[in-house]
């Protein structure tokens, strides 16, 4: 199947270099291309694309209020953010809006593509290393904690699952700590999806933040 795509950035050039380079790929097609937020929600709902390449600081609507316009339809698509994680301060906010992950403005073109698809196959671009990143950018943060969310029918092993999602483990790595089988750890992941309502694992990752599983750095 062909992975419809639009592209939300207010940089012609970053939407441009990304046209050129999915034009090789046979398997991903660029359906639209918007210049603002608002353009980019009328945009997803005429075309009804499978993935949402979103800037942050978009002119209109930002990309966070875009997103979770995009997010709160039927059906919706899943929205991958663009942006530079280093001084952005609202990764954190795009996330709890509904998206799937996050993508770096410098990382490779290749690596790009590789998360669109990732996406559209209805996992989360979130790797172990961005995972930790986020965690202590947001953890760390002097204002207010946010109020401890409640873990209502999770079992004392899908609880230690979701801790370990939450420092950024994949399940490889999670099923090595706990001396389990990776398709069990992968099985408990998918129960922690469904009980606790989340989209997919950047949800967990966000969740384990807000229980209180993920300790600030020191």
């Amino acid at each position: 199947m062909t992975v419809r795509v639009v592209l939300a950035d207010d940089q012609p050039l970053v939407r441009a270099g990304l046209r050129v380079l999915v034009a090789d790929h046979p398997d991903l097609a660029i359906v639209g291309e918007a210049g603002t937020g608002a353009q980019a929600v009328r945009l997803v709902e005429e075309t009804r694309p499978d993935v949402v390449v979103m800037d942050i600081r978009m002119p209109d609507v930002d990309g966070i209020e875009a997103t979770r316009i995009i997010t709160a339809g039927p059906e919706p698509a899943r929205v991958l953010i663009l942006t530079t994680f280093d001084d952005d301060d609202y990764v954190y906010g795009a996330l709890r809006a509904g998206a799937s992950g996050f993508l770096v403005k410098d990382m490779a073109l290749e690596d790009i593509l590789a998360a669109i698809r990732v996406v559209a196959a209805g996992d989360a671009l979130i790797a172990p290393s961005v995972t930790r990143r986020l965690i202590e950018e947001f953890a760390g943060r002097p204002e207010p904690a946010p109020p401890r969310r409640a873990l209502g029918g999770v079992t004392e092993r899908e609880r230690e699952v979701l801790t370990l999602v939450g420092r950024g483990m994949s399940n490889g790595e999670i099923a090595a700590q706990l001396f389990i089988s990776v398709a069990t750890a992968k099985a408990h992941v998918a129960r922690l999806l469904t009980k606790l309502d989340a989209r997919d694992r950047v949800q967990l990752v966000i969740i384990a933040y807000e229980a209180g599983l993920v300790a600030p750095p020191r």
